[in-house]
């Protein structure tokens, strides 16, 4: 894949795209955001020492308390703009890469903060509010032509 040149301000996250099997179709785990209360992936930021896919990973453990196998080649990328506290947006530009559950945990350190659920893709993508993201989830979930 082509990398994009990240711009001088701009932020870089990575996402999990937490997948499981339910009923012989496809589901994804979205989890809210603190804050506002928005579906979104688990996504975090760069971390000294770690990959896109392992932090994308650990963010995964931290707000939605689920494990399993992460892949290590991102599924795709979105931009959105992130409301910093000072008011100011950034551009952030976020790596998914695909993680397939295979332990959903009943405690996490981020569980008093947040919600997880599965959806179908075409749910979750009714339930995002990012454009970019509601694309690609409407992407990944398209059937595959034989």
């Amino acid at each position: 894949m082509r990398k994009l040149p990240i711009k001088r301000g701009q932020g870089r996250q990575f996402a999990a795209l937490p997948l499981t099997e339910k009923d012989g179709e496809t589901m994804v785990m979205l989890v809210t955001t603190r804050e506002t209360r928005r579906w979104v992936l688990p996504k975090g930021w760069t971390e000294k020492g770690l990959s896109g896919a392992e932090l994308a990973a650990k963010e995964a453990y931290e707000e939605a308390g689920i494990k399993g196998e992460i892949g290590t080649r991102r599924v795709g990328f979105y931009t959105y703009f992130k409301v910093l506290p000072n008011g100011e947006e950034l551009d952030c530009k976020v790596e998914v890469f695909p993680l397939q559950v295979n332990e959903v945990l009943a405690d996490w350190p981020e569980r008093g903060q947040r919600e997880r659920k599965w959806f179908t893709f075409a749910q979750a993508a009714f339930e995002v509010d990012d454009g970019e993201l509601v694309t690609l989830l409407l992407r990944l979930g398209a059937p595959q032509a034989a």
